[in-house]
């Protein structure tokens, strides 16, 4: 079956994508007194009756299948599932001796590889209390769009479109905030469209011995780029809609290049497969919490509810920059506030006395 546009051959990635994200996939943390350091990540099922009947085994409920393409579980020993009306959630959860090491196997993947974060727990003692700051970085994989964004809008604008940092629309009325985004808005459709015809274009490159009597070279072909890539966006805004086998056609009068926009075929396939790899980071999207020990004192960029911080782990916040969380906590120490009066009061005592007896 052939797809008639860029956004029929990425259907299928859709849909892969889709079981991750309609998954309702969660991911949380726990800092521990002790400086270990917990992590549980569950995803969750709605079953028929009859599925969720399959599950029981005996007393126990099995493990949900499949497993999300964009979990792996592999490190995570301790599971259970969890069923509530047609509901069904699997949680994986591991104890870790420490952050680093917590961090090695991060459960989370995009596009078959695992997300690559570094975390440290610092612990400092203090006389009343304990303070704990808590940090964990995923590496940044904007890498993944060969052009980047900031050729194309300056880097605030591009931390901004993706992260909401800095807020360039701080203390702005609702049209004048409206307008800055349209401004915006623009060059980051150019920045995505134009890499997209990038991937295209460097995937029938590297694959230009496979057509049969191409209408040009490929050395030709290479320095037609930006003129095809022109012509193919033209009344366009979105390169998603454009019909790639027609424009490709119209502009070489040939038909040569229709088999990388066949999924039936094996480049077609493999082309579809490359078009996801970037799409995946824009639609990747997993609620990260956290919990610290004691009172928090500083949620970073999270937000705090019911004691747990909220922070947004998604894919375009890691296309800029790499994506920070951090928190920090303290720990009150009641008997150093016990000792404290304590002393206080035989110092008190010890005065009383000494002086009774002059």
């Amino acid at each position: 079956m052939k797809r008639n546009s860029f956004k029929g051959l990425l259907l299928i990635a859709t849909i892969l994508l889709a079981s991750c994200s309609e998954s309702n996939i969660k991911m949380h943390t726990i800092v521990h007194e002790d400086g270990r350091c917990e992590r549980e990540v569950s995803y969750s099922t709605v079953m028929s009756q009859k599925e969720r009947d399959s599950l029981w085994q005996g007393d126990t409920v099995r493990l949900a299948q499949p497993i999300p393409e964009c979990l792996n579980t592999k490190a995570f020993k301790d599971t259970h599932t969890e069923v509530e009306g047609d509901t069904v959630t699997t949680k994986f959860s591991h104890i870790f001796d420490s952050a680093e090491e917590m961090c090695q196997q991060t459960p989370l993947q995009l596009n078959g590889k695992r997300l690559q974060s570094k975390a440290t727990l610092d612990k400092r003692f203090r006389c009343f209390y304990t303070e704990y700051t808590f940090k964990e970085v995923f590496t940044c994989v904007g890498d993944t769009f060969k052009l980047p964004a900031t050729n194309y809008a300056d880097k605030d604008v591009v931390s901004f479109w993706f992260t909401g940092q800095p807020n360039l629309i701080q203390g702005m009325s609702g049209a004048e905030a409206t307008a800055k985004l349209n401004q915006m808005e623009p060059k980051i459709t150019k920045w995505l469209n134009d890499n997209l015809a990038k991937t295209c274009f460097d995937f029938i490159v590297s694959n230009y011995d496979s057509i049969a009597n191409p209408p040009v070279s490929r050395e030709r072909f290479v320095e037609l780029q930006d003129s095809m890539t022109k012509k193919m966006l033209e009344g366009q805004d979105d390169i998603l809609n454009v019909k790639p086998t027609d424009a490709f056609s119209n502009f070489f009068h040939s038909n040569a290049y229709a088999i990388f926009f066949d999924e039936n075929t094996s480049l077609g396939k493999a082309l579809n497969n490359e078009f996801a790899n970037r799409m995946n980071i824009l639609w990747f999207s997993v609620p990260y919490t956290l919990s610290m020990p004691g009172h928090i004192t500083d949620p970073g960029t999270g937000t705090i509810k019911d004691g747990i911080i909220i922070y947004p782990l998604t894919g375009e916040r890691l296309i800029p920059q790499d994506y920070v969380i951090t928190a920090t906590s303290r720990v009150t120490h009641v008997w150093a506030y016990i000792v404290t009066v304590l002393v206080i009061l035989i110092a008190v005592a010890s005065l009383f006395f000494f002086r009774k007896r002059s």
